[in-house]
């Protein structure tokens, strides 16, 4: 790799790291958002918050490095056309292809890591979101009992808590059990936290009153305590994860057992997800071959390059939905998944031979003409005189 590549690829990988961790994080924010209730009704620390929600930036990742990709290389070809670096390679006998290869390299690299992601790292962050879900789901203290509310955890058994506070102290807790019909309990405690062990899940009661109602008895027997152990056990469900297709690493889905219902009932689903993975790294190589297409050849500073530019996403944005809805109509047709191989594989055919061609592609000059003549009309309403 000579001087020129080494500074073309060094500029595009690090215009790529920078639009994708700035678009990354954006969108990650939007959604960690919703996952704030963590820190608050169910007592978790920041780190678990931050753990947690991280989980799904491979996900993210996925979707928009292909467009931080074509971001980068837009910008890297501006900066040169700015600085009149192409019209000086071209003058010196470097040819369109020529230059596009650094790009390339750097499409490698970038296809190389969403391969990986593809494969292994996004589905396996979802399935440990979807594990961790289930856990909180499955239990009770955490899942059922809010802060201000009276709980029905069985039909004689209510509890209450008035707060819930960091490290998941409970503060104000009252439970009514009428579970025994010879014997009604009601306890109020002071706070509480929940032990989990290899016996079960308990509520350890502190500083607090137990008043027990006896049938046959007039009084009740009110005792306090110090300390009190609730056995909760029996209000905690199995969580078993059934795993959704998108939580499936790649080999899973090249060979899923014949056993398995999800596969049964889905199997459409299971195809449109396996084609979507195959094709993940092959979208890089589109985008990056469409913008050079558009962008890559050299232009004097008088040519607008703006045509360009907004060709190249519309371009971009086109193939892209087009294959979305490849994906969606790959679930109930095979065909449609060969539509998307085909489609880009002419994508980046046709990109080749425009780079190779050196091809410039411009406005037709009956739109630029239009484009003048509505400008003048525009500049007269306002009573300013058109540039000449």
């Amino acid at each position: 790799m000579g001087s020129i590549d080494r500074y073309i690829f060094r500029t595009t990988l690090a215009s790529f790291a920078l639009v994708l961790v700035s678009l990354t994080g954006v969108i990650w924010i939007t959604q960690a958002l919703r996952g704030i209730d963590l820190m608050t009704s169910q007592g978790q620390t920041i780190l678990t918050f931050l753990g947690i929600t991280s989980l799904v930036i491979p996900a993210l990742v996925l979707i928009i490095s292909p467009i931080a990709l074509m971001i980068s290389i837009s910008h890297t070809l501006n900066k040169l056309a700015t600085d009149s670096e192409i019209i000086v390679m071209n003058a010196a006998g470097l040819s369109p292809i020529r230059l596009f290869r650094p790009f390339l390299y750097a499409t490698c690299v970038v296809a190389a890591l969403v391969a990986f992601i593809a494969a292994y790292l996004a589905p396996d962050g979802l399935r440990r979101i979807k594990q961790w879900d289930a856990e909180i789901t499955a239990d009770v203290l955490t899942n059922v009992l809010q802060p201000g509310r009276f709980a029905q955890l069985d039909q004689n058994l209510t509890i209450r808590i008035r707060e819930r506070q960091p490290g998941g102290l409970l503060k104000g807790i009252f439970i009514d059990d009428r579970r025994d019909p010879k014997e009604r309990v009601s306890i109020v405690a002071d706070h509480g936290t929940v032990v989990k062990n290899e016996g079960g899940s308990f509520l350890i009661l502190e500083d607090g009153n137990l008043e027990r109602f006896e049938a046959g008895k007039r009084d009740p027997a009110l005792v306090a305590f110090g300390r009190y152990g609730f056995d909760m056990s029996k209000f905690n469900k199995g969580h078993d994860v059934t795993l959704g297709i998108r939580e499936r690493y790649l080999w899973e889905l090249l060979a899923p057992e014949e056993s398995d219902q999800t596969y049964q009932q889905l199997q459409g689903q299971f195809r449109a997800e396996l084609h979507d993975r195959f094709m993940s790294p092959i979208y890089p190589f589109a985008f990056a071959a469409l913008t050079f297409a558009f962008l890559g050849a050299p232009r004097t500073t008088r040519q607008s390059r703006n045509f360009s530019m907004g060709g190249a996403i519309l371009a971009v944005f086109g193939l892209r939905m087009a294959g979305f809805a490849c994906s969606v109509l790959t679930v109930k047709s095979p065909l449609a998944a060969v539509i998307q191989y085909l489609m880009l594989a002419g994508a980046i055919g046709i990109s080749f031979w425009i780079i190779i061609g050196g091809v410039v592609i411009e406005p037709p000059a009956g739109l630029i003409e239009a484009i003048n003549r509505s400008n003048e009309r525009i500049l007269r309403l306002f009573g300013r005189p058109a540039a000449a």
